[in-house]
């Protein structure tokens, strides 16, 4: 059981949006407070109502929300030193915002006073007491925000402790270490926390940026320290190399350092948060991210999977359910037979296909091809389908031909395909048209399916990848192609590999169409088969 409670004051929606390439709509930000909320942090900062109209909108809106764990907080700068706080206008829009929290940054450094602000030090000190004082006496909670303060301890260590003393008169409930330039190492940062607790009477935090790729190895040093909040953000998001990523910290806090940080039981939420969030903020996921990555608990080489079959333990640092996630096996050419056998069992497949070192060696045959099973699971599964002996394929390929040109007095190239299908005992030859070669193809053999599987077209091409394996072979390079599809129950992944693009794309196209045959036609689908799930469905479905 955790002996000690920090606080997690996210930042998300702030700092966060620093990042290149993320631009939340205010409704965007109502959605990930909500789920914030939801997750149980302490404080959620909703943005900086002084500075844009966005953000402003947003406090307004969050009126009407009722968050059950999470503080809503406004962010600002210090009065300044021209204005009394009253008539300052960032500090009226932090009381317009109507928060129930306050979040004020000041300066730490002695630089940043002098040639940033360009007053006085001791002005910068009445600065801070002022603005905390004024909103603390505006019934406002207020928590300061000592940016630069390792920067600014290294420059003058009296003056950079003097800033938070004089937060902590005007009545701060908490004064936040910020590591703002991130270049601070971890036993640094343990140090001055350790002295700001020991000269400051206020309850103290950490902010830190990753800058130096320590960032959240910084936050489990302030809190070793005794620092009682952490301030982050989902994924590490944030300006230049990021900030102090809270899907890492929070498992840490919770599982190995036994400091809770938010409800019992939520830590396996935060899996799903990290994507979502992704997802809101239009960006790639971290497939390898820590806890949270679909490869955090991903294991390949076959001495690893030999190990994880007699005891899981042996390569995992923690029960991948705890934080939501699941034990992936890969299947590639540094396999082994354990690899084999616990994909077979993950697809429903023990003991149908045969002897698994046969099986083994027919995907290590097709990786030396061009083929790879890694992100391409229902190939994977139709190879081990395919060697039982009594499987027989809903359809098979005969021949087909593409043809693509360009019409006379037309700058818009057409592409044509003819395939010739044997479905059961029938022979069906069909043509069919589209933008490209694939996309002719697909037209097409549809169009043969169809007649006989009617529920064909509910499977959909979602994406389309091409890798060239050797580039210095030219135009004799292998192709390898993979289709992305999805359906009602979700999405999977196939893999075509050869000298011909189109060859390439006609077997991962096959391959996803006799997949998806499989597994939803009541004439063709084994009853123990279950789809190889990939994505954010699979995770859902398997999320504990």
């Amino acid at each position: 059981m955790a002996s000690r409670f920090v606080q997690i004051y996210d930042t998300t929606l702030r700092d966060g949006t620093q990042r290149e390439g993320i631009s939340y709509t205010v409704l965007d930000k109502l959605r990930i407070a909500r789920r914030l909320d939801a997750l149980g942090v302490a404080y959620i900062e909703g943005g900086w109502p002084g500075s844009n109209p966005k953000d402003a909108e947003f406090f307004q809106r969050a009126r009407e929300e009722h968050f059950k764990h999470a503080k809503l907080t406004a962010f600002g700068m210090t009065r300044r030193s021209s204005h009394p706080p009253e008539e300052d206008p960032n500090l009226k829009a932090l009381l317009e915002a109507a928060t129930p929290v306050c979040t004020l940054f000041g300066k730490s450094w002695t630089l940043h006073v002098t040639e940033v602000l360009r007053t006085t030090l001791d002005q910068n000190l009445l600065m801070i007491e002022d603005s905390v004082r004024f909103l603390k006496n505006s019934g406002r909670e207020v928590i300061y925000d000592a940016e630069h303060f390792f920067d600014g301890y290294a420059a003058d260590p009296k003056y950079a402790l003097e800033t938070l003393k004089a937060a902590a008169r005007g009545g701060a409930s908490a004064v936040v270490l910020c590591d703002t330039n991130g270049g601070t190492l971890p036993w640094q940062i343990e140090d001055l926390v350790r002295i700001a607790i020991n000269s400051v009477p206020a309850p103290v935090g950490i902010h830190a940026h990753n800058d130096a790729g320590c960032a959240v190895a910084n936050s489990l040093a302030a809190v070793r320290a005794g620092a009682v909040q952490v301030q982050g953000t989902v994924n590490g998001y944030g300006e230049r190399c990021g900030n102090a990523n809270l899907s890492a910290i929070i498992p840490n806090l919770e599982l190995k350092l036994g400091v809770s940080c938010v409800p019992p039981g939520k830590v396996r939420d935060i899996s799903e948060l990290s994507r979502f969030v992704s997802d809101v903020a239009n960006l790639t996921f971290d497939e390898h991210a820590p806890y949270v990555g679909n490869s955090a608990f991903a294991h390949k080489g076959g001495v690893h999977v030999a190990a994880m079959r007699r005891h899981p333990d042996s390569y995992q640092h923690i029960t991948p359910e705890f934080v939501g996630n699941c034990m992936r096996v890969v299947v590639s050419e540094l396999s082994g037979k354990g690899n084999i056998l616990s994909k077979a069992e993950e697809l429903g497949l023990q003991g149908q296909f045969g002897d698994e070192g046969e099986a083994l060696q027919e995907v290590k045959d097709a990786e030396a091809r061009g083929l790879s099973f890694e992100s391409a699971e229902a190939s994977l599964g139709l190879l081990l389908r395919r060697r039982e002996p009594d499987y027989v394929p809903p359809f098979s390929i005969l021949d087909y031909h593409v043809m693509v040109g360009r019409r006379a007095g037309s700058s818009e190239t057409f592409a044509e395909a003819t395939v010739k299908l044997r479905i059961g005992e029938q022979v069906v030859h069909t043509a069919g048209a589209g933008n490209g070669p694939v996309s002719a193809l697909s037209d097409a053999l549809l169009k043969a399916l169809t007649p006989v599987f009617p529920h064909v077209s509910d499977v959909h091409l979602a994406d389309y990848k091409v890798r060239i394996l050797d580039s210095k072979a030219g135009t004799e390079a292998i192709t390898r192609v993979l289709i992305d599809s999805h359906d009602q129950a979700g999405g999977f992944s196939t893999v075509g590999a050869s000298p011909n693009i189109i060859d390439a794309s006609l077997a991962a196209l096959v391959d996803s169409l006799e997949f998806y045959l499989l597994r939803s036609s009541p004439e063709t689908k084994p009853a123990s088969i279950p789809a190889p799930q990939a994505g954010a469905e699979a995770r859902e479905a398997e999320a504990p």
